[in-house]
């Protein structure tokens, strides 16, 4: 028994632990921070190593891991869903309080109609504008070709933009009335 128990170690090292590397560069990407990066490859692989007996089945563990390990960043930037989601683009310099708080509410407003996206679109839209990917990093980690990435950011953002447009329309009308 003990014998089986150092060769599933080995095994472990061979297929998981020897890839941390790879993952570490991928939930940077995601995460764009270093240490964040580095809590999620460990706790990517404590997940993994207690699922362990299950990974015999899986037929291409590099995949499986890259996958998760998206899987994994998405949630913890999903979690964080606090008020520095959004680029500094949206950021103006000496606003009055009723402009912070006029763009508080619309970057709430905005972060509202993200998560209302579908999970592909709300995810693609998240990974390019809030974090600053490429399309390729983004087509590498969804498993798509660029031109669909491209086109469901695409589709996400005219979303938005509709949404933007007719929320517009109805404040006016509250206004003018």
């Amino acid at each position: 028994m003990r014998h089986y128990k150092c060769m599933e170690s080995i095994q472990f090292n061979n297929q998981i632990l020897n890839h941390s590397d790879q993952l570490f560069r991928l939930a940077k990407s995601i995460l764009r921070n270093g240490d964040a990066a580095k809590d999620a490859v460990q706790e990517l692989i404590m997940k993994l190593w207690e699922k362990r007996i299950q990974l015999d089945d899986v037929e291409n563990m590099q995949a499986f891991m890259m996958r998760s390990m998206r899987n994994l960043c998405l949630d913890i930037i999903r979690q964080q869903h606090d008020e520095d989601e959004l680029p500094a683009e949206f950021e103006y310099a000496e606003r009055n309080p009723y402009q912070q708080t006029e763009q508080k509410d619309f970057a709430s407003q905005i972060r509202n109609m993200i998560d209302k996206l579908p999970e592909l679109q709300r995810t693609i839209i998240r990974m390019r504008d809030v974090e600053g990917m490429e399309l390729a990093e983004i087509a590498y980690v969804t498993l798509l070709t660029e031109n669909a990435v491209s086109v469901n950011l695409s589709r996400a953002r005219q979303k938005i933009r509709e949404q933007i447009i007719k929320e517009q329309k109805r404040v006016e009308e509250t206004v003018w009335k």
